[in-house]
């Protein structure tokens, strides 16, 4: 705001100061008076405050110009104020008020010069003129002029506006108006732009958050799944291992060595997870699959949980994101089943592949505790997994008891 304000400033005493020395050096030219020098300061106190107020600044100049065409003394550099806040006010108002401001410019530069055409002829090698007819205009007949000396000193010069004056008038009022309504063009599409950009800024933090977030969801999904799918089948061949400890050693050393091996599979499962995030180098490692399920329910069948899986319809190669997402539902929901169901539960596992879907159901003949909601976390990923590829998802008490899991997946269908 302060750079602006001393610009204008500068300027201002620039005009000043140029007049004076044009009007000292031009030594023909009458003295101005006080009104004519009031009406300069005026003028020069309008172009430091231009960008303040620059219609009524504009007007301020008008006015000291008209004051210095009435004291019959020349426009000079001073009067450059007028086309100046012309140009402001094309720079901070619309185009059609700084038009309608032009207009007015224009028709009082016209009337200017109507007034000053002289109603006397020129009187030439000095002769005296004679003062036109009431109510004519040239042409008419004159009457014979009468001679008179030249005076001895030189002949004071009329300083009004002249008709041959009125088209470089006009011509600087209309540059003053185009520069200014261009200026003000330009700046508002610069404007533009620079909103666009501080909205596409805006635009990709919010999507980087968004896949932040996204990419904080998935992974936590999938290390839900992994280690607690790991850590449940680990503990129950812990449980196992450790009541036939004293009677059946062997069942010990098998339960120890399932342990082991569940407890490296989810390290390499943990491991892949983290290999998509750049975390470690491991992500040659195949994601587990629909294929992996056979494997999946022998594991959970070492732990003593009986499970019976069964595929209906004809198999399809489908993406691998429904692939891992169809694993992940089964091995979560297998999971509570071993965590939830309580002793001697068993479970269901059927795969069904229809026309454009996969279809998922996974029951128990368990016992649902009472503080079971269906609301816990292993849940929630599973819902939210079938929610991201489009599908269905529905959890809750079996109709014959236990707890039954289902789930529809949309495929595209690409036969093997």
């Amino acid at each position: 705001m302060h750079r602006p304000t001393i610009a204008d400033t500068a300027l201002a005493v620039i005009l000043l100061l140029a007049c004076v020395a044009v009007n000292s050096s031009d030594e023909t030219a009458s003295e101005p008076g006080a009104l004519w020098w009031a009406a300069a300061v005026l003028a020069t106190a309008a172009v430091a405050l231009r960008r303040r107020w620059p219609a009524v600044m504009l007007a301020v100049c008008c006015a000291a110009a008209v004051l210095h065409l009435a004291g019959g003394m020349p426009l000079t550099i001073i009067n450059l104020s007028v086309p100046i806040l012309l140009y402001t006010v094309a720079v901070r108002h619309g185009w059609a008020k700084s038009l309608a401001v032009l207009a007015a410019l224009l028709v009082l530069a016209v009337g200017s010069s109507t007034f000053a055409v002289r109603d006397a002829y020129p009187a030439p090698d000095g002769r005296e003129a004679y003062p036109a007819p009431e109510g004519q205009r040239p042409p008419f007949p004159r009457p014979e002029p009468v001679p008179r000396p030249l005076p001895d000193g030189p002949v004071e010069q009329s300083w009004t506006i002249a008709w041959n004056d009125l088209p470089g008038l006009i011509l600087i009022l209309v540059a003053a108006w185009a520069i200014g309504s261009g200026t003000r063009s330009r700046r508002a599409y610069l404007a533009e732009l620079r909103a666009r950009a501080v909205d596409r800024e805006r635009e990709r933090g919010q999507q980087a958050v968004l896949a932040v977030a996204a990419e904080r969801g998935r992974i936590s999904r999938e290390l839900h799944d992994v280690v607690a799918h790991g850590l449940s089948v680990m503990v129950i061949q812990a449980q196992g291992g450790a009541a036939a400890l004293d009677n059946r050693p062997a069942d010990t050393r098998a339960a120890l060595e399932a342990i082991i091996k569940t407890g490296r599979d989810s390290l390499a499962d943990m491991r892949r997870v983290l290999a998509t995030v750049g975390e470690v180098d491991d992500a040659w490692h195949p994601q587990p699959g629909l294929a992996m399920l056979p494997a999946l329910v022998d594991q959970v069948r070492e732990t003593g949980t009986p499970v019976r899986l069964r595929i209906d319809g004809t198999t399809v190669t489908v993406p691998s994101a429904v692939d891992l997402s169809a694993y992940r539902i089964v091995q979560e929901a297998l999971t509570n089943t071993m965590k939830h169901a309580g002793a001697g539960a068993s479970a269901d596992v059927v795969v069904a592949h229809a026309t454009g879907s996969v279809e998922i159901t996974v029951s128990d003949d368990g016992s649902v505790p009472a503080h079971h909601d269906g609301m816990g976390t292993g849940l929630r990923g599973m819902r939210e997994r079938v929610r991201l590829l489009g599908g269905r998802f529905d959890a809750g008490p079996g109709p014959q008891g236990g707890f039954v899991v289902r789930a529809v997946l949309p495929v595209e269908e690409r036969p093997t």
